[in-house]
């Protein structure tokens, strides 16, 4: 029988795996976005990059929030 800390640490894992492969796809489809918006529109080049840093930002940070989900919780489960 598995215990209750091997199977957090299972789905903690799944969990963190799950949110980076999430947030890489998400930040390449982003980045791909806003290149060919500039490809199509070289002058709103400006506008375009801030919108991608400020997107890129928020996806990177779901990842960090899940990362620190994972070792709030397991401080609750271990002890």
């Amino acid at each position: 029988m598995i215990s209750s800390i091997g199977l957090f640490a299972a789905v903690g894992i799944f969990s963190l795996a799950l949110s980076a492969i999430g947030g890489a796809t998400a930040q390449g489809r982003t980045a791909s976005a806003a290149f060919d918006a500039v490809a199509r529109q070289p002058e709103a080049a400006g506008n375009v990059q801030s919108a991608l840093i400020l997107s890129l930002a928020f996806i990177e940070s779901l990842t960090l929030f899940v990362f620190a989900m994972i070792f709030i919780l397991a401080g609750r489960v271990t002890g």
